[in-house]
């Protein structure tokens, strides 16, 4: 157990390769069997050897097997179809894995896959300019599992949330609270046509007023003589940083209620242009000799690099009239701020941001850094039902929902494990009775139950009085019911599902291999009684439900979600 089962298989596949004269194995690939027939493990490796070793698939499998070396780990490997390799595992080693599995406890599940990796994860980071909203949640929920699955693997991940605070939106986002204020005020006033007219900005604005208000009669006299003030830079920047920092202020309060902590939270203003960090991007480019001027604007050579990357368009980084552009701005950002400290950058962006990835792709390999190194993955949109049909939920403005009041209604737990029941690259589906049913139905309740029932278990053991021996020291071996068996079969795939979910940026893989663990574990309740006569066997079966509900507990520590102790 110290070793993944997988790695110990590859291992015996090595030496049986060796030992028949066969061609080295790069990779070995396995796959778990949906029928039990088919074994607990099977791999197609022969098949990726035939070439290699100009021989039927089918006769290097029977080579293998004929070669395979004496694991504990294993009972017997057959030859399937046109020459699969089916594993089945020793039911001695798999309840001496429940026992390894007890003791290692907390940190089970755990590796060193991602050992040495610096990693940079920005995630949800919506603008600045209202509340958050539901696919935001649905970000959030990802990106704050990915980092738990790449520390759980031995990742150094720093978290972060950056804020646009400058540029086209930061300026609409200003005259609209100015326009607003100057309407509490009681002075005509219109939104800009580019402004944003959630009543969220009225109310902003109502507070800021009180805020003044309640300073005293100075400060009132010099709101009124702001919002009439000649230097328009002076008012855009006063309300455009005051309406910024009140709603990320309200942004982290929401996340906070989520669960969600960031490392760092990045001002595109104060830590990438007051330090003119576009300016000198644009320099190192021109160096590179990767830039060119025409039609008065500066740009940046992409489609030289459009065959690695996919973008088939030069982009401009200047502007006629001088301006840089928000491209320039996060080309800089990355290269100077998030490579600082990474050696990989993950980015979580939204279905809106997919042609953005090839050119910021381009830049980043033109400036150095390696073809893997810069990743996006593109959280799809979701779609809010009830009982199958579509609802608006927002009190404010039905044109969007709040993900506040998803939280009101549905609670962290459902919402978080539901984004995470599929992969982000996939339309969701969200359905608000479902979330809220306490039924099998139901995939977070399903889990949580399974761990609620096995501390029912334990409460029942202490009210009765009786006297369990230390996990380490219970005799596992009455463990010898198919249903036993198969379900520790499933906690020792756990480590290798958190391997495979944080190497393959897929938290849906875990949260639905959970629901798969209590699917095996309810059925298994019902029909075998565990506090019985039989002290050998009740103790035995007491370590099998405290192994699940240990895996269950990591496993949805790993989602942010909670395991309760009674539902």
């Amino acid at each position: 157990m110290r070793t993944p089962i997988t790695e110990r298989l590859t291992e015996g596949v090595r030496t049986a390769l060796a030992n028949a004269g066969l061609p080295e194995l790069e990779t070995c690939l396995w796959e778990v069997p949906r029928q039990a027939e088919h074994g607990d493990y099977a791999s197609n490796v022969a098949m990726t050897l035939a070439r290699a070793a100009r021989r039927p698939p089918r006769q290097i499998a029977e080579l293998i097997v004929k070669h395979f070396p004496s694991l504990r780990e294993v009972e017997r490997v057959d030859v399937a179809g046109p020459g699969f390799l089916n594993v089945f595992l020793s039911p001695a080693w798999c309840t001496g894995a429940l026992g390894e599995i007890l003791e290692v406890g907390d940190a089970y599940g755990r590796g060193e896959s991602e050992r040495g990796r610096r990693v940079r994860l920005e995630f949800v980071s919506a603008n600045p300019t209202g509340p958050l909203v539901i696919v935001s949640a649905r970000a959030a929920a990802i990106g704050d599992s990915l980092a738990r699955l790449l520390r759980a693997q031995g990742a150094q991940v720093t978290t972060e949330y950056y804020v646009n605070d400058a540029g086209t939106q930061f300026e609409a986002l200003a005259r609209s609270l100015e326009a607003r204020v100057r309407q509490a005020l009681g002075m005509p006033a219109e939104l800009p046509v580019n402004g944003y007219p959630g009543e969220y900005l009225a109310d902003l604005a109502s507070e800021y007023l009180e805020e003044q208000r309640a300073r005293g009669a100075e400060a009132l006299e010099a709101l009124e003589a702001l919002v009439t003030e000649a230097d328009e830079r002076a008012r855009l920047e006063r309300f455009g940083r005051y309406a910024v920092s009140r709603i990320v202020e309200q942004q982290r309060r929401v996340l906070r209620d989520f669960g969600v902590e960031f490392d760092v939270w990045t001002s595109e203003q104060r830590d990438v242009r007051d330090l003119h960090l576009p300016e000198k991007v644009l320099e190192e480019l021109a160096a590179r000799k990767l830039t060119y001027e025409a039609e008065g604007a500066l740009w940046f050579r992409s489609s030289a690099l459009g065959e690695e990357t996919g973008d088939d368009k030069d982009r401009v980084l200047r502007r006629s009239n001088g301006e840089v552009t928000y491209f320039a701005v996060d080309v800089a950002y990355h290269h100077y701020v998030k490579f600082r400290s990474a050696d990989r950058v993950i980015n979580l962006f939204g279905p809106d941001h997919h042609g953005y990835v090839p050119r910021m792709k381009a830049a980043m390999q033109a400036l150095g850094h390696p073809p893997d190194a810069f990743e996006v993955l593109i959280v799809q949109l979701v779609t809010l039902l009830r009982d199958g049909q579509p609802v608006r939920m927002s009190k404010r403005r039905g044109e969007f929902v709040l993900m506040e009041e998803l939280l009101e209604e549905v609670g962290r737990d459902a919402v978080r494990f539901t984004f995470l029941t599929r992969r982000h690259d996939s339309p969701l589906p969200f359905d608000l009775a479902l979330a809220t049913r306490q039924s099998a139905e139901n995939p977070v309740y399903y889990v949580q139950y399974a761990h609620a029932r096995i501390k029912s278990i334990d409460k029942q053991v202490a009210e009765q009085g009786i006297v369990v021996p230390p996990l380490g020291e219970v005799d596992l071996s009455p463990l010898r019911a198919g249903e036993e068996l198969a379900i520790i079969k499933r906690l020792v795939q756990y480590p290798e599902v958190v391997k495979g979910a944080a190497h393959a940026l897929e938290p849906h893989r875990l949260a639905y291999w959970l629901q798969e663990l209590a699917g095996g574990f309810h059925p298994y309740y019902k029909t075998h009684r565990v506090i019985q006569d039989d002290r050998r066997l009740m103790h035995a079966r007491l370590a099998l439900c405290a192994g699940v509900g240990r895996v269950i507990r990591n496993g949805l520590e790993l989602l942010g979600v909670s395991a309760p102790e009674s539902m």
